[in-house]
């Protein structure tokens, strides 16, 4: 594979050095709002009501040298880098037979991050108070460097069904940066199998490496997905491995309900972290009204603390346009 992304690498530079960036191309603007009402155990908070919103601008065109180039931006004013009201954004070049290298300003997921969300649909990342050890790798799955100055390299198609990418993260505290790889097949049909491998480099002297395995097979209006995240630290108390286990359920074109389930194994924590929650929605035109249920026990990595057992629903609305 590190043959095979050099190739197409030197191949694009080649295409770009070689091309003429007089591109005339299309704007497009998209957005999004939302406002859900909230309640979470074990919080001074309580119930908290909230609204959700965001505007993103995508521009595509083609250089004389054929190369599609495309650049996006979000505007999403607190949940960007802090630099301004911008959140996500990037921009790419490529073509189907260069494949495709794209650079992210901020927002950006390595080639296995970008494959990595648990069966049940990463439920523990719902404010549910599960926390992070210090000096550890922390009760929430862990997972490779992503983030800003993040470069990924998408293979062009080498067999039908088979997505690759590659990605680089910038160095870190250890002057290194982290690299990572990731696999989608979907050659067969119904069945969706995702792959990825990652590191974080940021520590000297510490290796910390990342193992993803996630399958879903759709049947009919049934979708069942099981998945693995493996997190192999150089101290072996911070290992860690989070499995999921997840089930969808299309009762009609506009409404589905879900159920999933996940666990975080931290090694040398005396319980492990159990996730388990429901969900359901409803879809007409822009709109999706839903809700969920979710219940998060030992979020501390112990049986026996108090308030270590939470739990959340939340009710919500949201519009595209």
């Amino acid at each position: 594979m590190n043959n095979l992304r050099k190739i197409g690498l030197t191949a694009l530079a080649g295409s770009l050095v070689a091309s003429s960036f007089a591109v005339a191309g299309d704007l497009g603007v998209t957005g999004s709002a939302e406002m859900k009402v909230s309640n979470h155990s074990q919080t001074s908070t309580g119930k908290t009501i909230a609204m959700g919103n965001s505007v993103n601008f995508a521009g595509s065109g083609e250089t004389d040298g054929g190369l599609t180039v495309n650049v996006s931006f979000e505007l999403d004013q607190g949940a960007g880098d802090g630099t301004g009201p911008f959140d996500s954004h990037q921009v790419s070049v490529g073509s189907d037979t260069l494949g495709t290298l794209a650079v992210h300003g901020h927002g950006g997921s390595n080639a296995a991050a970008s494959r990595d969300t648990s069966a049940a649909g990463d439920l523990w990342d719902n404010t549910l108070g599960i926390t992070t050890a210090s000096g550890g790798a922390g009760k929430t799955p862990q997972a490779g460097a992503s983030g800003n100055g993040l470069v990924v390299y998408s293979l062009p198609s080498l067999a039908d069904g088979v997505a690759i990418s590659a990605s680089y993260a910038t160095a870190g505290e250890n002057n290194e940066g982290s690299s990572a790889f990731g696999t989608t097949i979907t050659s067969i049909e119904g069945l969706t199998i995702n792959l990825g491998i990652s590191e974080n480099a940021d520590t000297i002297g510490v290796s910390q490496e990342q193992t993803f395995m996630g399958a879903a097979y759709v049947y009919g209006p049934i979708t069942v997905g099981v998945s693995h995240n493996d997190w192999d630290h150089t101290t072996s108390s911070s290992d860690q491995e989070t499995t999921s286990f997840g089930i969808s359920y299309t009762l009609t074109d506009s409404i589905s309900v879900s159920y999933g389930q996940e666990t975080i194994d931290n090694n040398t924590d005396a319980a492990d972290v159990e996730v388990d929650g429901i969900s359901a929605s409803y879809t007409s035109g822009g709109m999706t009204v839903s809700a969920k249920n979710i219940k998060a026990d030992n979020v501390d990595g112990s049986s026996t603390s108090a308030n270590n057992n939470n739990e959340m629903w939340q009710l919500s609305a949201s519009f595209a346009f």
